[in-house]
């Protein structure tokens, strides 16, 4: 199982139609790309991190996250949306750690 993960800061601005838009458009769009498994946006509350949102979801194995990489409707949200309109983000793809002790 992969956690395909990425926290980010919009160019518009808090509670702005444009960030609302843009994070009712990621849901639809993203979550409904085959592979993907429990998509989630969260809201950042804490002031000790960078970055005002988060969209979060896992796959299968690295081939259904492969798939979703390369689906034509992530790649035209990454372009079309994400670049223009992501400030600035981080991402990270964790599997769970198998603690393996002798």
């Amino acid at each position: 199982m992969i956690q395909h993960t990425v926290v980010f800061t919009l160019t518009h601005a808090a509670g702005s139609a444009e960030e609302l838009d843009f994070l009712n458009t990621a849901q639809r769009t993203l979550s409904a790309i085959p592979g993907v498994q429990g998509f989630t946006v969260n809201r950042q509350v804490s002031v000790k991190s960078s970055g005002d949102w988060q969209f979060s979801m896992t796959f299968e194995d690295q081939a259904a996250y492969d798939a979703y990489d390369a689906h034509p409707d992530h790649q035209g949200f990454v372009a079309g949306r994400w670049v223009p309109e992501v400030d600035e983000f981080h991402e990270y793809d964790l599997v769970v750690w198998e603690n393996v002790t002798s």
